[in-house]
């Protein structure tokens, strides 16, 4: 019977995912996602090459997986705060790219691996962002993707900073929630409203005024 190398490397992702979500890259285990798996730990190191290619190989496949079930969609405020309700959802029902994204920072920093690629991803969502708020600035559009995914990663990574500030009553998840769509519509609304934004348009009307009047 041959030997199902998809199956395995998927095998393997999915407890390394577990298991690195879990204890990081320092305190995740070859020998635990192996036998998690059902595999021999020599796979991993033919698939996937030593324990940080592997951190990394779970890194890009979850990071791929949330941006194409998360897209930023719609348009307008309102679109900008479903869209943090749906990465919220998201990370509540599975908070694992958040937990690798949390371990990445502590460990490496900004030391990011295959940064190209990756800028790739984020520069897309950066544009989708833009699509959704037409006329904002892009570095405005980068500073509210990453506000809307440090709020929702938050509430994985600091359970407890949240259970002590707010409490564990059992409306809190709802609560939370509806704050982060709040905070995310209103933080578009204000974008959308800046008074940068009339005066670029101003500045346009009096130079085709200018060029029309011949000055």
């Amino acid at each position: 019977m041959a030997w199902n190398t998809d199956r395995t490397k998927a095998l393997l992702l999915t407890a390394a995912t577990e298991e690195f979500s879990e204890k990081g890259l320092a305190g995740a285990r070859v020998d635990r996602i192996a036998a998690a798996a059902g595999v021999n730990k020599e796979r991993i190191y033919q698939y996937f090459g030593k324990k940080d290619d592997l951190f990394d190989a779970v890194l890009a496949a979850e990071l791929v997986r949330v941006m194409s079930e998360v897209p930023i969609e719609g348009h307008g405020a309102a679109a900008v705060g479903e869209y943090a309700g749906r990465l919220f959802d998201r990370h509540t029902t599975d908070g694992a790219l958040a937990r690798l994204l949390f371990w990445e920072g502590l460990e490496r920093g900004r030391n990011t691996v295959d940064r190209a690629t990756r800028a790739d991803h984020c520069a897309a969502k950066v544009n989708q962002m833009l699509r959704v708020l037409p006329g904002i600035d892009r570095e405005d559009a980068a500073d509210l993707v990453i506000t809307i995914v440090t709020l929702c990663d938050g509430w994985t990574v600091l359970p407890q900073i949240d259970a002590l500030l707010a409490g564990t009553a059992p409306d809190r998840l709802v609560r939370r929630r509806a704050f982060i769509v709040r905070t995310a519509t209103m933080v578009a609304e204000a974008l959308l409203q800046d008074p940068g934004l009339e005066d670029g348009a101003l500045e346009d009307a009096q130079l085709e005024e200018l060029r029309i009047s011949g000055r």
